[in-house]
């Protein structure tokens, strides 16, 4: 009889101790999930790496992503832009490499900024961005419109134009040829 008891308190012990371990060891999704993009645009093969904040009801633009600030352009880390040849954007040549990808907001127009630091995170302590204005290699200037669809994850994706940026209701093109 005692080590019947024994047993039970051990198995109990046993399946309580394997609840807590499944319980405590599932990991919450990430508020900004990593995301990326790659294909051909102007015979270069682009990759861009960044991650996916969502809308969740807040004012994006001129709201929680400033209007006349640099921006991470997404969340976490700063977003990877990488080109397997020099490419033009904006008249100007960017070369082969990898670059971070800021940009700066406009309600009319936006900089869109190719950094050639990587590997930092996005923005500092203050909550400014990390972007180094010395180590900027090409900065152009493009127009946002209303994009055609809602879209509540930021998102980047490639065309045979180039690229688009994609947050709540807007889309900000970025020609490459």
């Amino acid at each position: 009889m005692r080590k019947l008891l024994q047993l039970k308190k051990l198995s109990s012990f046993t399946m309580a101790l394997l609840v807590s371990t499944i319980a405590f060891g599932q990991k919450k999704p990430q508020a900004s999930p990593a995301d990326s993009v790659s294909g051909t645009v102007a015979g270069s093969t682009i990759k861009i790496t960044y991650h996916s904040p969502s809308v969740k009801g807040r004012k994006i633009w001129g709201g929680l992503v400033p209007y006349e600030k640099v921006w991470r352009t997404g969340a976490n880390e700063a977003t990877l832009f990488q080109t397997s040849k020099d490419i033009k954007i904006g008249g100007k040549t960017l070369p082969a490499g990898k670059y971070s990808l800021y940009t700066n907001p406009g309600e009319k127009e936006w900089k869109v900024i190719f950094n050639s630091q990587t590997g930092q995170w996005g923005i500092k302590m203050d909550g400014s961005t990390t972007d180094d204005p010395s180590k900027e290699v090409l900065v152009t200037t493009v127009k946002p419109m209303k994009s055609k669809t809602f879209n509540e994850r930021f998102k980047i994706e490639l065309n045979s134009n180039g690229f688009v940026i994609l947050w709540e209701n807007l889309a900000v093109p970025v020609t490459i040829k």
